[in-house]
Parts: C-alpha cells; sequence; structure tokens
C-alpha cells in the first residue's frame, strides 16, 4: 500500500438535479389507491397507500385532511366551544405552515372565499425526496358524471411566488404544469372557478392545499365537483374521505419529485515513475531487506485494485474499489475519477 497526498486541484464539487416517479418503485402515475379502515385518528388525516393495506408491500403515498377555519365538518371536542373541532385544528395547522401567519386567511388565485375550508394533500417524506417536480402534477378529480383534472400553472407563471413554504404555483385545471385555454367548454379563464384557482401547490414542502369552495361548486362552467364539503352538521368526520373517494374515482395521480445531488469528484493520478513497486511482505527477504524476485527489480510492475482516501489525521474515509485491475508499470501512467454522492 502506497499514499500520495492529494492537491486542491485533485477535487471538484458538482451538483445534478434528479428526476423521479413520485410514488412507490419510482413511479410516476398512481392508479390505485387505498385506505386502512383501521386506521385511528381518521377525523384528522387518512393515510392512502398503493396496494391494499393488508399487503406487506403497501407502502404510505400520502395523507388528506380536512381543514376548516370555522371548524365545520367535523365533531366539536367541546359543544361549549364554538368551532374548536379537528377541522380547525388542521386549518390551523396549515395556516401556520403555508401561510405562517395565523391571521390571514387563504387566498386563492386572487379570491378570499368566505367559508375557508381546505383539503390538505401531504405526500410522505420519501416520496418527493427533494421536492415536487413543479409541471408535472396531474391529478384528476371525479364525482359521478363530472370530472376535472388538474395541474400547477408553474409553466404560465413569469416569476415564481413565494412564501413562508417556498414556492408556491396555483392549482388549476389543466394538465403538465398550464391551465386549459379559455376557451375549453366548461372551463372559465386560466383553468379557474368562480371561487378562485382549485388550490395551492406548494413544492418545496411537499403539500397541495385544495380549495373547498370550488369542488363545492356545482358542475357547469364553474367546474366544480359539487363535494358538499362541511355538510354533515360537524359529526362524521368524512369530509377527507369525500375528497379519497373523487381521487379514487378520478383513478390517476401523475407527479416527479425532484432532488438536487452533491457529488465530489477526486481525481487520483498515478505518474509513470509511481506505485510500480509492490509493498507485500513476500517480495522482500526477511533477513537482507532486498527483493527476492530479479525481475521485479529493473521491470516492476502492480496492479492496482482500490483506492483509499485518508484524511490528514491516516483515517480512512472511503474506498473505491476498480472494476477490474490496472496494470501498472514505468510505461503506464493512470488517472482515476472518483465519485462520492450524498
Amino acid at each position: 500500500m502506497s499514499f500520495k497526498r492529494l492537491d486542491p486541484q485533485d477535487f471538484l464539487i458538482s451538483a445534478d438535479s434528479v428526476v423521479g416517479g413520485m410514488f412507490s418503485g419510482e413511479v410516476t402515475t398512481l392508479t390505485t389507491f387505498f385506505t386502512s379502515s383501521t386506521q385511528t385518528g381518521t377525523e384528522y388525516y387518512r393515510d392512502v397507500s398503493d396496494l391494499i393495506t393488508t399487503n406487506p408491500s403497501s407502502e404510505v403515498q400520502f395523507a388528506v385532511s380536512y381543514g376548516s377555519k370555522f371548524g365545520s365538518g367535523s365533531a366539536q371536542f367541546d359543544t361549549d366551544i364554538k368551532g374548536y373541532s379537528p377541522s380547525s385544528v388542521i386549518y390551523g395547522q396549515a395556516q401556520n405552515i403555508v401561510i405562517g401567519d395565523e391571521n390571514n386567511n387563504f387566498t386563492f388565485g386572487g379570491f378570499t372565499p368566505t367559508a375557508q375550508s381546505i383539503y390538505v394533500i401531504s405526500f410522505e417524506r420519501a416520496r418527493y425526496k427533494g421536492n415536487i417536480f413543479p409541471g408535472t402534477l396531474g391529478l384528476t378529480l371525479a364525482n359521478g358524471s363530472t370530472s376535472i383534472t388538474l395541474t400547477d400553472n408553474s409553466k404560465d407563471v413569469a416569476v415564481d411566488t413565494f412564501n413562508e413554504a417556498g414556492r408556491v404555483y396555483e392549482l388549476v385545471s389543466g394538465s403538465n404544469g398550464s391551465a386549459v385555454n379559455a376557451s375549453v367548454t366548461g372551463q372559465v379563464a386560466n383553468g379557474m372557478t368562480s371561487a378562485g384557482s382549485y388550490g395551492l401547490v406548494l413544492p418545496d414542502i411537499g403539500i397541495i392545499v385544495l380549495n373547498g369552495a370550488a369542488l363545492d361548486l356545482t358542475t357547469g362552467a364553474n367546474g366544480g365537483l359539487n363535494l358538499s364539503t362541511g355538510t354533515d352538521n360537524n359529526t362524521n368526520n368524512e369530509n377527507n374521505k369525500k375528497l379519497i373517494d373523487a381521487i379514487v374515482e378520478g383513478a390517476s395521480f401523475k407527479a416527479q419529485s425532484q432532488e438536487n445531488i452533491t457529488s465530489d469528484f477526486v481525481f487520483v493520478r498515478a505518474r509513470n515513475g509511481e506505485f510500480n513497486y509492490s509493498e507485500n511482505p513476500s517480495f522482500i527477504s526477511g533477513s537482507t531487506g532486498e527483493v527476492i524476485y530479479n525481475e521485479f527489480i529493473n521491470a516492476p510492475q502492480t496492479f492496482l485494485s482500490s483506492i483509499g482516501l485518508y484524511n490528514d489525521n491516516n483515517e480512512l474515509l472511503a474506498v473505491a474499489k476498480l472494476s477490474k485491475p490496472l496494470k501498472k508499470d514505468f510505461t503506464k501512467e493512470a488517472l482515476i475519477r472518483v465519485k462520492l454522492d450524498f
């Protein structure tokens, strides 16, 4: 084993953007959705998996919650405290995460609905990795004979909008990051409804906030689904299931994840006069210290098989293995690139 100090120019740092399917197994489009009947805390959220939950290979893909500023759509914790319920808790949580101010209401496409009811789709952390890749979102919702396909409007905005949660895009009717054309029958301008956009997409935290007022609209020119959000008189806690049912019926949820992978490149150079002699004790006489085999005196050769990277304290930090041993002698030089991903 021989050592060589690396020079500053032997190091290079690079960052690459890697895009993959959002769902388990790098799948881009999910068409089947399952929830567990035994899940606890359904008044707050419901997990949605890619396979039936009794299947050992089933994995949670995202969770669906329903929130209301006024606590509608779920039973109150205390009948003496009006509006304090699981839906109000979810709304407050989304308010803090997305808006960053508990005193401000949600605004969708420049419109602030009076009802302030929302659905929240939060992707499992391992699914979206760094962020949701803008322009790849496609969520189909259906209720009976009516269906809509929603996407972010990332391709239609000249400048990105930012808030406490990072980038913010409007959720509009359309596909591949662009709103539908205003002339399309049954849609209003820019893929929005008379209650504003269908919601907000926050790619950097893996969350979609849907505008309950837009989804509650009756079918027709406004493009609503008539989900009747919050009409269960605060008793059934079924609003999150209403959205899940619409997702199941739509049977298509498309998205891709994106992450930046930083790589360190280390260039290890073995010049013609270096690393030609073996330091294996079997090549040297134990009594005289001479090279036992004469052919290794004037015409030595070695085979490089691995590279170890050490710090100044002589501590081994990483080992790189060559796919096959590399022959080295005085007539050859080698340049080996070591890539460290993290």
